[in-house]
């Protein structure tokens, strides 16, 4: 056992002889990278490392975390004796009991994934190398470029874990990400493109055709000239296909945290009492997963939550039904159902919430050019450039690109294509999707929640072939 693991494990030794009825405590030890660039100069480049210690102490159905940076035994004691002290405060006023549950006790030391080029073993210039080729491919594809910002960032190290059940597990997280977002202008109409790739993969992602650094800025270049020329997207009601990305956000944005138990328990989340109930079309299938093949997606590879409990495959919706939600070890327990792991914290600094993991639509049987004939006259809808998602189901995205579609053949490409609604209709709307799946992750962006933010989270899914969305643009 190394130094770190038995730091973790002075903690909960601590807790227990304090009297605590469980406890657990981790250890990040967390680098990070990011280079940012603003037309084809560096202007940025940060390079970070997270060590430190967090113990969440159960006590009279309560819990207390505490943190510290300090790596010696006095200071785990320390931030063990605060944590009991705050759950022995919260028992004496809480209105719902926490119990952690029984779990399995793990022993899993050393997970970490296989790759060619961990990005640990690159110096820096190889990364400015991909980030330079990226603008300088933007440049040459793109018209009236106004600026240009293009990122790197990468994310490793190890995490390990320990708790009164005498689990004891270490893993290495591991995140690569490379996007560029580029602005054109002609007299007052700026338009922008942008593309990108992140996951759990080595260097080698940016080795592949699709995903080099001159097709991601070659991509971001011809889409920022090609809106310059687009039409309005028309507003009203549309048949629509949404692409993989897009999908992914509304999985993750707009379905995802109203699936997460404190939300349900608290009875904030519109799916509270609903198991059971068809919410959608049976074209309509949501996943949760921990450990996707990261061979095939570039999803964020997560083998263990933050409360040590293996990461399962949680099936949300399953085709229209909903079916279940997501939890940590306490909201399981008090809800009677199985542990789902996805008790996260965005570092050592903050306690486990449930949060989500890589979540995604399930892929159906059409091809592309089905979906697209199928579709007719529509719009189809690409990526996403930000929006919101309200907690009574509501959402607001905008599409980063998108096309207007006759007889299933691409006519003219669109801007300013937003999508409204209530992903509850969206659901039941859902009329195929196609074959292929694409799910990914990022350094950059990742998802917020009661000030932990930002959470690294994969979401994706296949193309949605979408019976009706309400659109924004010109009527």
């Amino acid at each position: 056992m190394n130094d770190l693991f038995d730091l973790a494990s002075h903690a909960v030794k601590t807790g227990d002889k304090l009297g605590a009825r469980f406890v657990e405590a981790r250890v990040d030890d967390l680098s990070s990278r990011e280079i940012r660039t603003e037309m084809a100069e560096v202007k940025d480049v940060k390079t970070m490392r997270r060590l430190g210690v967090g113990v969440t102490v159960y006590h009279n159905g309560a819990t207390g975390y505490s943190f510290t940076a300090h790596l010696s035994k006095k200071a785990v004691e320390d931030a063990t004796e605060k944590a009991f002290r705050i759950a022995k405060a919260s028992s004496e006023i809480a209105k719902v009991k926490v119990d952690p549950g029984e779990g399995k006790r793990h022993k899993q030391k050393e997970l970490r994934l296989t790759v060619r080029k961990h990005p640990q073993d690159f110096q820096l210039t190889s990364k400015k190398d991909l980030v330079l080729r990226t603008v300088n491919a933007a440049e040459d594809h793109g018209k009236h470029i106004s600026s240009m910002t293009c990122r790197y960032g990468e994310l490793f190290g190890q995490k390990y874990f320990t708790n009164s059940e005498g689990t004891e597990i270490s893993w290495s997280p591991l995140l690569v990400d490379l996007r560029i977002q580029v602005v054109s202008k002609t007299g007052d109409l700026f338009v922008d493109g942008a593309d990108g790739i992140g996951g759990s993969c080595g260097l080698e992602l940016f080795d592949t055709e699709e995903h080099s650094p001159e097709k991601i800025g070659a991509n971001a270049g011809e889409w920022a000239a090609e809106k310059l020329t687009a039409k309005p997207a028309p507003a009203g009601k549309h048949r629509a296909l949404c692409e993989n990305r897009l999908t992914g956000v509304l999985a993750h944005e707009s379905f995802g945290h109203l699936a997460e138990s404190d939300f349900v328990t608290s009875g904030m989340s519109p799916l509270a009492g609903k198991v059971g109930e068809e919410l959608g079309s049976k074209h309509a299938t949501i996943i949760d997963e921990g450990t996707l093949d990261t061979s095939r997606y570039y999803g964020f590879w997560l083998p263990f939550d933050d409360q040590g409990t293996k990461t399962a495959k949680t099936t949300l919706v399953d085709k229209g039904k909903l079916v279940g939600y997501l939890h940590d070890r306490s909201t399981a327990t008090l809800m009677k159902s199985s542990f789902t792991g996805n008790a996260r914290a965005v570092n050592y600094n903050f306690p486990p919430i449930v949060r989500m993991k890589n979540t995604y639509f399930s892929p159906g049987d059409l091809s592309l050019e089905e979906a697209m004939e199928q579709l007719g006259t529509g719009i189809y809808a690409l990526s996403t450039a930000g929006g919101q998602a309200n907690m009574d189901g509501t959402f607001m995205f905008k599409a980063l690109r998108g096309y207007y579609v006759e007889k299933g053949e691409q006519k003219y490409p669109l801007r300013e294509v937003t999508l409204t609604g209530s992903i509850l209709d969206f659901l039941k709307n859902i009329e195929g999707a196609t074959k292929e799946l694409f799910v990914s992750s990022g350094y950059f962006g990742g998802c917020g929640k009661d000030e932990q933010w930002p959470l690294p989270v994969g979401l994706g899914g296949p193309h949605l072939l979408i019976r009706e969305v309400q659109f924004g643009g010109e009527k």
